[in-house]
């Protein structure tokens, strides 16, 4: 089954401190085995590059070149494909975000919500709840 991954898995596979950090760990070697294709749009590798170095977040940030070399690994994989927005997509996001109005720290969720529609993937793993108000999502905690 293809999907796309949002950046709290990524994060807790980084985080050491985390308890979650085994499971995630766990979950994301699993994925990155293959077969199925694994998405990961550019908004999520470009905000666990700012999270995953951020000492303010993180309590042993990685440094940026680590976490560079953890985005490098993922897209070396033959299964890994990356989204963009295309043309449509601020029309689409308008379309999203008229039945679901979105605000403060919703809009990145609205973002990556209409991406994946954009582009047909429905199903997200990750552990944010927020994600199941968009009913077009399969959302899926890789924890539970």
């Amino acid at each position: 089954m293809s999907a796309a991954i949002d950046v709290n898995v990524l994060l807790f596979a980084s985080d050491t401190a985390s308890p979650l950090h085994q499971r995630a760990a766990k979950f994301l070697e699993e994925r990155a085995s293959g077969p199925d294709i694994l998405y990961l749009a550019w908004s999520t590798v470009m905000s666990y590059l700012r999270i995953s170095t951020h000492s303010a977040i993180f309590a042993n940030p990685l440094r940026p070149e680590d976490a560079s070399r953890n985005v490098e690994a993922l897209l070396g994989l033959p299964h890994v494909r990356t989204l963009a927005e295309e043309d449509g997509f601020w029309e689409l996001y308008r379309e999203v975000t008229k039945k679901l109005p979105a605000r403060g720290n919703d809009v990145p969720e609205a973002h990556l919500a209409t991406l994946l529609r954009q582009h047909g993937v429905a199903t997200l793993f990750t552990n944010d709840r927020d994600f199941r108000k968009f009913d077009f999502l399969n959302v899926r905690d890789p924890f539970a």
